[in-house]
């Protein structure tokens, strides 16, 4: 008996789904011919793996999918989109499923199509830095490639050991040097996709410009596997500098940080490749928390900002970033810093910011935000929520400042409805409120699917969903996601 309604941790908005009708059931005959085409060990049934496959990292979304597929060319995944479009089966396609929205996982019963098999790299062009490669690479395993030539990708995040290109692009992940390197809409040149009825989208260009008509990349771009399955990606990555320097700075309150970052990016602009921050209560969760982490920097102070550069001039990029710390220190900008000296002490310096995911799954249950907000704003909505909600939880917050991106964390012992009737809508409320983004790099899933409207006219939603009915008139495709869930129930 298939659950006709869907209820989730950690988002009032996600509560109460009910399933399309309209969606056909899997059936054993459905089962063989994915077996003929796919092969037997690549159509997944196992119940531990698929217990896997249908819960989120963080342990908040489930679904009761009882089918994976794992396709490893192109032509695989045509055919099965092909096949399940005929027969109106629901899919979800997933990489590494290291998502914060539930977007990778089934809601109920969607075929899972997981394209890990698909990770080969297929060209790189030392001239252009242009890389070519599968969907399922993970992007870790890309930036190693990419240093033994002497290129990086423009792309960082936490989740680099697990999550995939294909993934990355999908949701169009920002990370840690997005003010550097832009975001995925500039860096990604083409895409292979594929729709709901198996048609092949070539869209593969490696060119820097190409102004022939519409660009449909954009639409997979951020789209969450609503409008196709990205299969293959070309993306231009940057040469590989040999100065990269990182300081760890604390600051006494928020304006400071303010003040820094305009400073930065005035005397440090052309090597400033990362800015983030992160507060008091961060900082503790971490020390709290992980193994070995300390901090770097003799004083505690309610602000931290990690700033790194990347250039060519090793001596002269130290010698400005000293220089920078110094008069930042003199003008009372900054409470103490201490720059890295070597690979090590600058790995312990991202593990602190990287590491608070982490930590706050080892503290209980949290309630994940990722919001854009004009930098003076953004900490203001993490004071007006402590005060809205006094002891019952942990309030914190710490992000991308240099692009204008705060992971808002509320971190409480155990999940429960009144914490949650406190913050949702409040949260939502309070950014469209100040012209804000409710999603800056995480999407929308299944968890800000209805509350769209916050970020989105209603006319800009409707052609959004004009362009969905279009790709996939059956809507199979991820359904119940990005776009509200009434979309979806006839």
């Amino acid at each position: 008996m298939l659950l006709q309604q869907y209820k989730c941790f950690g988002s009032s908005a996600a509560s109460k789904i009910q399933r399309n009708p309209l969606f056909s059931s899997l059936d054993s005959r459905d089962v063989s011919y994915f077996k003929e085409i796919l092969g037997e060990k690549n159509v997944i049934e196992d119940k531990e793996r698929l217990e896997t496959a249908n819960t989120d990292w963080m342990h908040k979304y489930k679904g009761s999918s009882k089918l994976m597929l794992l396709p490893k060319n192109t032509q695989e995944v045509s055919q099965i989109l092909q096949y399940c479009d005929s027969r109106r089966l629901a899919v979800v396609p997933q990489g590494g499923n290291t998502g914060l929205v539930g977007g990778s996982v089934p809601v109920f019963d969607e075929v899972i199509i997981n394209v890990g098999l698909m990770n080969k790299v297929l060209a790189f062009d030392e001239v252009s830095g242009v890389l070519v490669c599968e969907a399922g690479c993970i992007l870790e395993n890309l930036a190693t490639f990419l240093d033994t030539k002497g290129f990086i990708m423009p792309l960082d995040l936490g989740a680099k050991g697990s999550c995939h290109i294909g993934g990355n692009v999908s949701t169009n992940a920002g990370g840690l040097r997005l003010i550097r390197y832009g975001s995925l809409h500039g860096t990604v040149l083409g895409l292979e996709a594929v729709t709901a009825n198996g048609n092949v989208l070539d869209m593969l260009g490696t060119l820097r410009k190409d102004n022939t008509g519409y660009d449909l990349k954009h639409l997979f771009i951020g789209s969450e596997g609503s409008l196709g399955i990205v299969t293959k990606v070309s993306i231009l990555t940057q040469p590989k500098l040999s100065s990269v320097n990182l300081a760890f700075i604390a600051c006494k309150d928020y304006l400071s940080c303010q003040k820094l970052l305009v400073e930065a990016k005035r005397n440090l602009g052309e090597i400033l490749s990362a800015f983030e921050f992160l507060d008091n209560n961060s900082m503790d969760l971490v020390l709290n928390h992980l193994d070995g982490v300390r901090n770097p920097v003799s004083c505690s102070e309610n602000f931290y900002i990690l700033i790194e550069t990347t250039g060519s001039d090793e001596t002269n990029d130290r010698e400005k970033l000293e220089a920078f710390l110094l008069k930042s220190l003199e003008k009372g900008l900054v409470s103490d810093g201490v720059i890295a000296q070597d690979i090590n002490q600058a790995s312990s310096f991202w593990r602190i910011r990287e590491g608070i995911t982490e930590a706050l799954q080892k503290a209980g249950a949290v309630y994940k935000y990722d919001l854009s907000l004009p930098v003076e704003e953004i900490y203001n909505i993490v004071n007006d929520l402590r005060g809205k909600l006094g002891d019952l939880a942990n309030v914190m917050g710490y992000g991308h400042l240099g692009d204008g991106n705060l992971h808002l964390n509320i971190s409480a012992a155990e999940y429960n409805d009144k914490l949650l009737g406190l913050i949702e809508p409040y949260v939502y409320e309070w950014t469209s409120k100040h012209r804000g983004s409710i999603s800056a790099e995480h999407g929308l899933g299944v968890m800000k699917a209805n509350e769209i409207f916050y970020s989105k006219s209603p006319e800009t939603v409707a052609l959004m969903a004009s362009i969905k009915k279009l790709l996939d008139p059956k809507g199979i495709l991820n359904p119940y996601k990005v776009l509200p869930h009434s979309l979806f129930s006839h």
